[in-house]
């Protein structure tokens, strides 16, 4: 089972989504009994790292990286000491690294990688306050695509920054509430029978359009 991550870079009360994210892995169990688990993640800060690294704490969970850039200079993008530390140490830990072909420009690179991440992924999960994108391929872009390949998706509701600034904003109570789309439920995991969208008791309602931040980009 191959699990994709997007989302945004900027996270406000992580203990909430790291809650949801609790969900969601209950949900992918129960839905693909026996499974193993590979996640699918760019690494980059905020919700590439913590999806992968909640997941990862199953047993027998595999990781790939699927960078953007070339490892040293993907690095470089993370100011903070110990943001690269725990990159590099996500990256040893990883059982695959995959760098896409060079882009024309950092953006493009972002929204490559983004790409990836979805054409590998079977189940995405997506931590994303429903809105529109603040840069060139950003989850929004990705949900969207999922949606149209019909693809399983977990969307762990979450504010995002504020546009033009790093600073997190938070959905209230809302933060860290689950929609499952095409998601089984339980036991028929192999068959792969996508079913109609369930929404978790504490999330809204299902329907909202919009989308956000590439895997890479504070977005």
């Amino acid at each position: 089972m191959a699990i994709g991550v997007t989302g945004h870079r900027v996270l406000a009360e992580q203990g909430k989504l790291e809650a949801g994210l609790d969900d969601v892995a209950s949900r992918i169990a129960a839905g693909f009994p026996g499974e193993p688990w590979t996640v699918i993640s760019a690494l980059a800060e905020g919700a590439d790292r913590l999806v992968a690294r909640r997941l990862l704490a199953g047993p027998a969970t595999r990781l790939v990286a699927v960078l953007p850039l070339a490892a040293g200079d993907y690095e470089a993008n993370f100011s903070a000491a110990p943001s690269r530390q725990e990159f590099r140490a996500l990256l040893d830990g990883a059982d695959e690294v995959i760098e896409v072909v060079p882009a024309t420009s950092q953006d493009a690179a972002y929204e490559a990688a983004g790409r990836e991440v979805l054409d590998r992924a079977d189940v995405l999960v997506a931590v994303w306050d429903g809105q529109g994108a603040q840069g060139q391929g950003g989850t929004a872009a990705i949900v969207a695509q999922a949606r149209a390949r019909g693809l399983p998706l977990a969307w762990v509701h979450a504010g995002n920054r504020k546009p033009g600034t790093l600073e997190p904003t938070s959905l209230g109570a809302e933060q860290g509430a689950v929609t499952f789309e095409r998601l089984p439920e339980g036991g028929r995991g192999g068959e792969r029978p996508w079913l109609p969208e369930f929404v978790s008791p504490r999330s809204r309602s299902p329907g909202c359009a919009g989308g956000t931040a590439n895997p890479a980009q504070a977005s």
